[in-house]
């Protein structure tokens, strides 16, 4: 079987290659602007997102491909990627789509983050023949780095209480790799969560542990939340989607715990404290 996976460059992209290549049994084709970076034992393809006939070229021959959104926050922009990616792999002929998607995504308009998320989900379960949805919970590794600026401050910060699951981009990586590399996934929807759900305050006293360092939770308002960031000289887009993210963690988005990253790779995913200590330390 060939298996794609497209955005393979990235951080997440080139860890579900890794981790099929360490599983064996199938061909990979790594897929990004950068085919020459591919590792040894995977076929590099150019593919760019912006260019939907070299993902048509790209996509070719594959069995099974997994789509990753890139990172590009400018409005509107990831939602006209996705479904380009989309109906490329449909014009090539690919048997089984796999989309990565965001925990909670629900129907959102522009610039709401999950706004791209839910174009992609419509757009392949209306033309992939076959297709499955891997939707992840927020990186622990985000969470690392708000800790890491938020040290000297001694506070996390949020526009009210949560709960939110955090998951390690490896786990996320290999329940990927375990979702195209085994069969019975046709028309699944998974959600790849860490262990457990912890709230602003229970985040804020893991991250105080590890490092020996005061830190407490603060709810801001939204107002506050923007005005901060666009003093620091933040980007709009950027502006955007931090707040929208925050009110996903607020309405509950991430506020879900399945034993999907077990289910599909194999092994149960790390704990917040596992992933935190490393970057804390």
């Amino acid at each position: 079987m060939k298996i794609g996976v497209s955005g393979a460059s990235g951080q997440l992209g080139s860890g579900v290659v890794a981790d099929l290549l360490s599983r064996g049994g199938h061909d990979v084709v790594a897929i990004s602007r950068t085919p020459e970076n591919a590792p040894p034992g995977a076929e590099g393809r150019f593919g760019d997102y912006d260019d939907p006939q070299s993902l048509a070229k790209a996509y070719a021959g594959l069995d099974r491909l997994l789509i990753i959104p890139t990172s590009d926050l400018r409005r509107g922009r990831r939602g006209t990627q996705n479904v380009a990616a989309i109906d490329a792999a449909a014009e090539a002929g690919v048997k089984h789509v796999v989309f990565m998607s965001a925990s909670g995504t629900r129907k959102e308009e522009d610039p709401a983050v999950g706004a791209s998320y839910w174009q992609g989900e419509q757009r392949l379960i209306a033309t992939a023949p076959a297709w499955s949805i891997l939707r992840m919970n927020y990186y622990a590794e985000a969470l690392a780095q708000e800790a890491q600026m938020s040290l000297e401050g001694g506070a996390l910060t949020g526009l009210a209480e949560n709960r939110v699951a955090f998951v390690s981009r490896e786990d996320v990586a290999a329940a990927a790799a375990g979702l195209l590399a085994t069969e019975g996934h046709e028309g699944a929807i998974y959600n790849a969560t860490g262990p457990e759900r912890l709230t602003g305050a229970e985040r804020a006293a893991v991250v105080a542990e590890i490092t020996g360092k005061p830190m407490g939770f603060v709810t801001v308002t939204e107002e506050q939340l923007c005005g901060g960031m666009a003093q620091m000289g933040l980007p709009e887009d950027v502006v955007n989607t931090v707040a929208s993210i925050q009110r996903n963690f607020a309405e509950g988005a991430f506020d879900i715990v399945t034993g999907d990253v077990e289910r599909l790779s194999g092994r149960a995913p790390k704990p917040l404290r596992v992933v935190l200590a490393p970057t804390l330390t």
